[in-house]
């Protein structure tokens, strides 16, 4: 049986848009009694090295020191060969989550609504005790991290979600979703060359904006690191390594723009976002499962990432 290509489960639009599903679980978190309640040691996050969506979830809890608050477990970057697209325990012992004891990310799925009918989707929080997703809403995810989790904060964690940027944050971040993380799977999974053009065009024109920004300031709001930062990175550090050839985003690799190369450096030196980028896992991913002409599986060796640590002259103080 062939690698089902996970995109076979989305929908194209009559001009052959990539359209992505909506999420499912998307219950909040508070003290409300239709909201999931804030408690240590309850949930368990099910995440991918390989995809931008749960990096983000990592890099965060790294950052406000929420290891103990949730667990992690790792998802195989390379699909099994199903009828369906999911995810796989292999990495661990038996192929078997050792706290959920379940083979597939759709088990998880499935134990808390039998009949779900979209694609298994990481990052999912499961809750430990009934082995259920109970939220799958990666847009929103990140904010209850940074919000109504606070309390599990470590001391001193930086503030990514500041009251007084709130709403400039979400604004900016719904920009970078549709034109930049998403901009490029629009272009990698377009059906149609008009619907491949225009999704081409927004992202290139996106990034330069962005690129002409960060000259002016380290970050994206200044001095400070936001939530922002994390959205934008986890999609840059996977351009030129992924996207630029698996998704024919190619009129420039990142290293061509100065100042967002720079600052994607800088941010990847932060323990917080380097300790959780495995591009052996994103090449895999994106060039097996994602890659309908590749038919032998190959994966490339390059990118150089040893150029991820050279200098990138963009020192200023942060909260680390």
């Amino acid at each position: 049986m062939a690698y089902k290509t996970w995109f076979q489960d989305e929908t194209n639009n009559i001009k052959g848009a990539f359209v992505r599903q909506q999420n499912y679980f998307t219950t909040p978190f508070g003290s409300g009694a239709d909201e999931l309640p804030v408690e240590a040691g309850r949930y368990r996050l099910i995440w991918s090295a390989a995809c931008p969506w749960a990096t983000r979830q990592l890099i965060v809890r790294s950052l406000l020191g929420l290891e103990d608050a949730f667990s992690v477990g790792t998802v195989d970057p390379i699909r099994p060969k199903k009828e369906y697209s999911d995810w796989a325990f292999t990495l661990d012992k038996d192929g078997v989550d050792p706290v959920l004891k379940v083979r597939y990310l759709s088990d998880l799925y499935r134990n808390a609504d039998p009949e779900y009918k979209g694609r298994f989707t990481v990052p999912a929080l499961a809750d430990i005790k009934t082995a259920k997703v109970v939220n799958n809403d990666y847009f929103n995810l990140s904010y209850y991290w940074e919000t109504v989790w606070r309390d599990f904060h470590k001391s001193g964690a930086p503030d990514l979600f500041p009251q007084r940027l709130r709403q400039d944050i979400i604004e900016l971040n719904d920009i970078i979703f549709h034109e930049v993380n998403n901009g490029v799977y629009k272009a990698g999974f377009a059906r149609g060359q008009g619907a491949y053009e225009d999704a081409y065009a927004k992202v290139f024109k996106r990034l330069d904006w962005l690129d002409g920004r960060l000259s002016q300031s380290r970050y994206l709001f200044g001095d400070a690191l936001t939530d922002s930062d994390i959205r934008l990175w986890v999609t840059l550090v996977r351009f030129d390594a992924a996207y630029y050839n698996v998704f024919r985003v190619n009129r420039n690799r990142l290293v061509d723009f100065p100042h967002l190369w720079a600052y994607a450096r800088d941010l990847y030196q932060i323990p917080a976002f380097g300790e959780n980028t495995f591009f052996d896992h994103i090449k895999a991913h994106y060039h097996v499962c994602c890659d309908a002409g590749n038919t032998f599986g190959i994966i490339p060796k390059g990118p150089d990432v040893s150029v991820w640590n050279t200098p990138h002259g963009r020192e200023k103080p942060v909260n680390r």
